[in-house]
């Protein structure tokens, strides 16, 4: 019984594994590189947490180094950085009609749609907003 349930395990693994791709560096990344698709090899096995489609990884910015034949994980990239440590930005707080803006102090890295702790320079109060495409960060309650 148990053999059957051995040989019944690795006929549905090997089925799964069947299209299952990885993809990982193809040299060396260094960290704040936007990765291209010459920087990526797709190979044909499944690693758990790696990213299977390439396109998924193409136009983003590595975020740690990435080292050739290691797989590339979705912790480890993200959308390229338009705001840099220490940049000013205006930060924009709206709740109906109402529209307030504040000019503020970056504290991190960050690229489109990801969230960024920014310094109001008036009150040195530290919030956290989302990067607009435009550059400026729009603070939620």
């Amino acid at each position: 019984m148990k053999n059957l349930f051995l040989g019944i395990f690795l006929l549905f693994a090997s089925v799964l594994a069947v299209g299952a791709q990885t993809v990982v560096a193809a040299h060396a990344i260094r960290a704040r590189s936007i990765i291209m698709p010459e920087d990526l090899v797709v190979l044909d096995k499944d690693t758990i947490g790696g990213i299977a489609d390439a396109a998924d990884i193409i136009g983003k910015e590595a975020r740690v180094n990435l080292y050739a034949g290691r797989v590339i994980r979705a912790s480890e990239i993200g959308p390229p950085a338009i705001l840099e440590r220490n940049q000013l930005v205006i930060m924009v707080y709206s709740i109906g009609l109402l529209s307030i803006t504040a000019e503020g102090r970056v504290l991190d890295r960050a690229g489109v749609g990801e969230l960024v702790r920014v310094m109001n320079l008036d009150s040195r109060v530290t919030v956290t907003g989302r990067v607009l495409f435009d550059g400026r960060v729009e603070v939620s309650s």
